[in-house]
């Protein structure tokens, strides 16, 4: 494992164990604030179908509910999973309800933003399906808006591995 604080950060998986992110060490990963209610919701199918074309090659989507924009994730983890697994089918790993912004921000999303802001160097997330590419040493590679649909993103994924 490396010293990347990636690794390290405490987080809670949706079935409330408590865990970090060390075995997705030496994978591409793509972080993903997801919410259940959202224009976007239907991006769940893309960031599936990313995972499981290129998971055998060292790539994980990891979605992170959060329920910061417009209260659209509103529900407890087993509905987010439940609605997630009969919706869209949903393989990739999610973790327990996280903020993204201010105070209470988890601690990986505070290192994500920093490492890479967005437009004009702001920090803050602007709404659901934020999404940060992260090479398989831990670096944050690249920073995508809600809108970036995940087909766009395939090239760079493709690089990374």
């Amino acid at each position: 494992m490396t010293d990347n604080p990636l690794y390290s950060f405490p987080i809670t998986a949706i079935d409330g164990s408590s865990t970090n992110l060390a075995a997705y060490s030496g994978r591409v990963l793509l972080l993903v604030n997801v919410a259940s209610a959202c224009g976007y919701t239907p991006q769940y199918r893309g960031l599936e179908r990313l995972h499981r074309d290129h998971s055998p090659r060292g790539f994980a989507v990891l979605g992170f509910p959060c329920n910061q924009f417009g209260e659209q994730e509103a529900g407890t983890e087993q509905e987010i999973q439940q609605f997630c697994s009969l919706t869209y089918d949903v393989t990739f790993p999610l973790f327990a309800k996280v903020d993204v912004n201010g105070e209470h921000a988890h601690p990986i999303w505070t290192w994500l933003k920093q490492e890479r802001p967005g437009l004009f160097g702001t920090e803050a997330i602007k709404w659901n399906f934020t999404k940060f590419l992260v090479s398989r040493q831990g670096e944050v590679i690249r920073r995508y808006g809600s809108i970036d649909e995940p087909a766009a993103i395939e090239r760079d994924i493709i690089a990374a591995l």
